[in-house]
């Protein structure tokens, strides 16, 4: 039996992993806001990981009650189409989508790296080109845009899993995108970005299809210490090393120091 820790896992695709995993038998962790719309099987650890502090209790609590973690699912997110700042004054998608998953990554390492064969599922869109990073202003405080802000967080954990690898090789870290899904697609939208979500919603496969090659590798990870999938195909990312030691360099500089300490970075 294993241990599946899944963000994002009260809806759409995180959810309907949560549900293969716990029809196994295997003990799931769901880490999130809401405890009502888990599947009263797993384990529930409450979070708002857009917001730090509240990332490194739900990796301290992880660590207390589990001493092996086989898989790590990272699934949460939240579009915004216009700009919005958390009670810790950061841009939210990039404290959601980038800062929370590079915690939860560096945190458990030491839980991951107990396991015979562990893996990290990072859900995203891996492939996209480094023009989309906004070095310079990585919160959007200026010309924000929620479909730029979503890409060039895909983007930032393209280099999250380059500079992962590096550091905990025996962690298999795979980039999936699922493809264009009929999922719940957690957003604020203006009326514009409502009217493609919910074209999305009518067009896209079932979240069972996008799934469906997502079980597989998380089952058997790839062996190499990084791969990137669209859809079940295997793609070759660029080489970014360079970038990716930069903004990890710029993330430890970003995060406060508990969080950096507790991240063991």
């Amino acid at each position: 039996m294993k241990t599946i820790v899944i963000t994002g896992g009260t809806d759409g695709i995180g959810r309907a992993l949560a549900r293969t995993y716990l029809d196994r038998g295997d003990t799931v962790v769901i880490v999130g806001r809401n405890a009502a719309k888990a599947d009263e099987r797993a384990v529930f650890v409450q979070a708002d990981l857009s917001l730090l502090g509240e990332t490194r209790k739900a990796v301290q609590e992880l660590e207390a009650r589990f001493p092996v973690i086989d898989a790590l699912i990272l699934c949460a997110r939240h579009f915004r189409s216009r700009r919005y700042e958390t009670a810790e004054d950061i841009e939210e998608n990039f404290a959601l989508f980038y800062l929370s998953r590079y915690l939860l990554c560096h945190g458990l390492a030491a839980r991951l790296e107990a396991s015979e064969r562990p893996v990290i599922m990072n859900v995203a869109g891996p492939g996209a080109d480094l023009s989309l990073v906004h070095w310079n202003d990585l919160e959007f405080t200026e010309d924000y845009n929620g479909v730029s802000a979503m890409f060039q967080g895909g983007k930032l954990n393209d280099l999250l899993g380059e500079s992962y690898a590096e550091s905990h090789p025996r962690v298999s870290y795979v980039l999936f995108h699922p493809g264009m899904t009929a999922t719940g697609l957690s957003g604020d939208y203006d009326a514009a970005d409502a009217a493609h979500m919910l074209s999305m919603k009518k067009f896209g496969k079932s979240v069972a299809q996008s799934i469906a090659p997502i079980v597989p590798l998380i089952d058997t990870p790839p062996t190499e210490a990084l791969t990137a999938f669209i859809e079940g195909r295997r793609i070759t990312l660029p080489d970014d090393k360079a970038a990716a030691a930069r903004l990890d360099d710029l993330t430890r500089k970003y995060l406060p120091p508990a969080a950096q300490n507790h991240a063991a970075i």
